[in-house]
């Protein structure tokens, strides 16, 4: 991608449609945008109705910040298993991810963020990685072998932010740990995210946390507590915290429909669409593994061998996006679920998840039915 212009296109970015845009892309960067026919020249003028059809729209490249594998391939297996799994969601608008890595002993966990963060100086596709574990609650562990679980003690925390090289970009822990609000402090002050999941906090635990300098609730409402009249817990201590994005994974299976629309209503412009995708995303039903735990997909729904539990999803962002305009969300603000508000969450937002003139050029087309038939993928981050 030299010099490209994609016109006539209803471009929706920045939380805002535009009709009959173009865009200009030089060297990986949007360099230009405006509407009508009067579009620049470039070396490869696409046109996004020939490409897409009547209502062809141009978004964003897609932003997955929780996500495990796909296409038979788990990225806690290594570099040629990430990249093999990168492909198959890229192809589907996600243009960059953060590699999430399941519960697994200390050391081997050092290893993988290590691995990643050296696959990063050639892979500019992703964004860093994910800690979902092993510092998680065990009444709420999920698709996590429960024996791995443990407190976040600063030393572990410290010895896996250190393995990573600056790379880590989040970690996932119970609040109410001991340990937990140093943790989060920790984390923070070497410049990944902290965020809040598989946790038994209440209220005011998970306040505490955000006051600590949390900033994600990782995959609301799936591994803790509820809302309930008199104990409004994680999600709604969340979602009334303009600091606090929520993830949400829109399969229909973690979260009914009409659950997805009221997290869209209830923090508006806070809402991040993930798909906590494991190896079976883009595959077969089957046995996988997910980490320590076995994983039986059976009609795309994954659940662990032993409890029964959900074990990530099969879930690709385009569907994701589908699924939660469905659910009765607005385009534009399933659009910034997507790319704004996942790139600002991570601290990426001055560069991905706008198509604006000085942002990285990742771009995506989709038909009026939301299949996507077009993905560039633009300059590597500065």
């Amino acid at each position: 991608m030299t010099n490209t212009v994609i016109h006539s296109a209803r471009l929706i970015t920045d939380g805002a449609e535009t009709a009959d845009a173009w865009v200009r892309f030089n060297d990986g960067f949007v360099t230009d945008a405006g509407t009508g026919p009067d579009h620049p020249e470039a070396e490869t003028v696409l046109d996004a109705t020939e490409l897409a059809g009547p209502g062809a729209i141009l978004t964003p490249g897609f932003i997955d910040i929780h996500g495990h594998g796909g296409a038979g391939a788990s990225y806690d297996d290594g570099a040629d298993a990430i990249r093999t799994a990168r492909a198959m969601h890229r192809a589907h608008g996600t243009t960059r991810a953060v590699v999430s890595l399941v519960t697994a002993p200390i050391a081997d966990l050092a290893r993988r963020v290590g691995e990643i963060a050296d696959l990063m100086q050639t892979d500019a596709d992703i964004l860093g990685s994910h800690l979902e574990g092993p510092f998680l609650d065990v009444a709420h562990h999920g698709a996590h072998e429960p024996s791995l679980l443990r407190a976040p003690a600063a030393a572990d925390v410290q010895q896996l932010l250190d393995a990573g090289r600056g790379t880590v970009c989040q970690v996932t822990l119970a609040p109410e740990l001991a340990g937990g609000l140093d943790a989060i402090r920790l984390i923070v002050a070497a410049g990944a995210v902290a965020a809040v999941g598989h946790t038994s906090a209440d209220a005011a635990q998970t306040a505490a946390a955000f006051e600590a300098g949390a900033t994600i609730l990782t995959h609301a409402f799936n591994a803790m507590p509820g809302i309930h009249h008199r104990a409004p817990g994680p999600v709604l201590t969340a979602a009334a915290d303009h600091r606090v994005v929520l993830e949400a994974i829109a399969d229909n299976v973690h979260l009914d429909p009409k659950v997805i629309k009221l997290l869209f209503d209830s923090a508006p412009g806070r809402v991040a669409l993930v798909t906590d995708a494991m190896a079976a995303a883009g595959s077969a039903d089957g046995q996988y593994d997910l980490g320590a735990v076995r994983v039986t997909v059976t009609d795309g729904i994954a659940r662990a061998d032993d409890t029964g539990s959900i074990a990530g999803s099969t879930l690709t962002q385009d569907v994701a996006l589908q699924r939660a305009v469905h659910a009765g969300v607005g385009l534009v603000d399933a659009v910034r679920a997507l790319t704004q508000t996942p790139a600002t969450a991570i601290g990426f937002g001055e560069q991905l998840g706008r198509i604006a003139p000085g942002f990285i050029g990742d771009a995506v087309v989709l038909d009026a039915q939301l299949q996507v038939k077009h993905v560039q993928t633009g300059a590597a981050l500065s």
